[in-house]
């Protein structure tokens, strides 16, 4: 057993008086010592959170003991140290920014299908597997055959609408980490005018726990300082390059300039060769970051994430 838990957690759920609500599970928070990144909104809750065994228990306990939080399912990981070195609580709009007032999740969302469901589908139905996460995120892990879009961002799905228009008489099944994104996007579809839509109940991590990851290709991303995990027990297979040499690898690291900070593909060897920079002028600029090998670092006075 490892010392430390990696949480991921969201629900869509009516949080009345969400401000004050942060406020005061950051105080919690910090009273128990766990460290991570929360997002809370009048929609929800969305976060990750690290720390002991019994930091974790703490923390699952005091928001299952919540009523409107009982049911919420924790993605739970063994860690060997601490996933995320700080605590923040943010409140914010939206529990992922979207940036489609208009889109209610609560009112119209697609069907959960769980993880047993979901490799049914994909291995004896003609369903179409939408991955809703960036770019950088699918380049270093991915399901066989699923459709991806050169998104930089969640909130550009919405003008990726013409090249889903395709399957829009097809069964659809989203996909993304955790969960968050793919349920808000089926509730994007449904209201587009799409009719058979899906998402997997509790994404990819959640998928890996139950099947062992079967047919996910490469690595997946999470929003952490590990920046990448290992999902696929049953037929692992390397997709990604390294940026600079092209080699396979699945080590995804920060870019070494502050200015640039991109999450790119680096092998060991470049990532000390090019001091963790994604090109040569991004290793010559004035502000680099010193590279210690691990590639992770805090864009200006704000987390990575």
């Amino acid at each position: 057993m490892k010392p430390y838990r990696s949480l991921l957690f969201y629900k869509y759920i009516l949080i009345q008086g969400a401000k004050e609500f942060a406020a005061c599970h950051l105080n919690f928070c910090k009273s128990i010592g766990i460290k991570g990144r929360i997002i809370i909104a009048e929609e929800g809750i969305n976060g990750t959170v690290s720390g002991t065994l019994e930091q974790c228990e703490q923390y699952m306990n005091l928001l299952h003991s919540d009523n409107r939080f009982t049911d919420l399912q924790f993605k739970v990981q063994e860690v060997d140290k601490l996933a995320i070195s700080k605590i923040f609580v943010r409140y914010k709009k939206e529990i992922v920014n979207f940036n489609q007032p208009h889109v209610d999740v609560w009112k119209q969302a697609g069907k959960y299908l769980e993880p047993s469901e979901f490799i049914h589908e994909k291995d004896t139905g003609d369903a179409v597997l939408l991955d809703v996460r960036n770019k950088v995120e699918w380049e270093v892990g991915q399901f066989k055959n699923a459709v991806t879009l050169p998104m930089d961002h969640f909130r550009d799905l919405p003008t990726f609408l013409p090249q889903i228009e395709r399957y829009r008489d097809q069964k659809i099944i989203a996909y993304c980490t955790g969960g968050i994104r793919c349920e808000k996007a089926t509730a994007f579809l449904l209201q587009n005018g799409f009719k058979n839509v899906y998402h997997l109940h509790g994404g990819i991590l959640e998928y890996a726990k139950h099947t062992g990851g079967k047919d996910f290709d490469g690595k997946c991303y999470v929003f952490d300082e590990r920046l990448v995990v290992d999902v696929n027990e049953v037929n692992p297979t390397v997709i990604s390059k390294c940026f600079r040499c092209g080699v396979s690898s699945t080590r995804l690291i920060n870019c070494s300039n502050p200015e640039c900070n991109n999450h790119i593909v680096m092998c060991d060897e470049c990532g000390w060769k090019h001091n963790g920079a994604c090109s040569d002028e991004c290793s010559s600029h004035p502000r680099n970051r010193s590279y210690v090998g691990t590639g992770y670092y805090v864009k200006g006075k704000a987390s990575a994430w």
